[in-house]
């Protein structure tokens, strides 16, 4: 068996990507690393037929193109992919791999060749509506007249024009998922408005036709919290893991 790794534009696999964003229904936080020509693309062909990809960026520094964060191949190749992926890291060099833990594939890779691996985030899609209210608080888009600080977030919640809360719905993610953020002013916390706006920005994901998902750091309890009430569950987990010298 010849196995053949070569770099190439996104558009050489592109048909490939678009069965692996098939294949796994849910959001996929390095998507906009295509979107933004962060990364780089490697081409898998095995006896000259093409197999799958692979896609590299940089964990720190874009330019660096040190971490694998997509490795795929077809169905009746990942027999191979042992095999497949020791070539792919031998050609593109990188010394980590990013996954999302409910991308089974490249976690398996990730736990099969790393010598350590931890958490770096919490994944959350979608899991149920609610109805929260805040008496006096109005959310609403932002005005140009808002006094933002150099927050440049869409939606604001306004308490007797008192900006308390700001956040978006970040369309970066893969079709058809939304990426919800927000924040709360430090004086305002602990009074239900971070919950109002996620539950506000979520409705207004679905009016725009996407499924609003979200993230927050492993040890962001508070954010968690928030996340949990506003009607989101956990459905994964953004792992790192050092991959080990893999021996001659």
């Amino acid at each position: 068996m010849r196995v053949c790794v070569s770099k190439i534009g996104l558009d050489g696999i592109r048909d490939l990507r678009t069965m692996f964003l098939h294949e796994n229904h849910f959001q996929f936080v390095c998507n906009k690393c295509h979107d933004y020509g962060w990364a780089d693309t490697w081409l898998f062909r095995i006896d000259n037929v093409r197999v799958g990809y692979g896609s590299v960026w940089g964990t720190d520094r874009r330019q660096d193109r040190d971490t694998i964060f997509e490795f795929y191949l077809l169905p009746q190749y990942r027999k191979h992919a042992s095999i497949v992926f020791e070539e792919f890291q031998a050609h593109c060099k990188a010394i980590w791999i990013e996954s999302q833990s409910n991308d089974i594939f490249l976690t398996t890779m990730l736990y099969r060749f790393c010598e350590t691996s931890f958490a770096e985030a919490i994944l959350f899609e979608d899991n149920f509506q609610t109805s929260f209210e805040v008496p006096g608080a109005i959310f609403r888009k932002r005005s140009e007249y808002d006094p933002m600080d150099g927050d440049e977030s869409d939606y604001v919640i306004d308490v007797n024009g008192e900006i308390v809360a700001s956040g978006g719905v970040m369309l970066n993610y893969n079709i058809p998922y939304a990426d919800i953020y927000m924040q709360t002013r430090e004086s305002y916390r602990e009074k239900g408005y971070a919950t109002y706006i996620v539950q506000e920005l979520k409705r207004m994901a679905y009016k725009m036709g996407r499924v609003p998902a979200a993230r927050c750091n492993i040890g962001n309890r508070v954010s968690q919290a928030t996340l949990e009430k506003a009607g989101f569950r956990v459905c994964g987990f953004r792992l790192k893991g050092l991959i080990r010298v893999l021996e001659e």
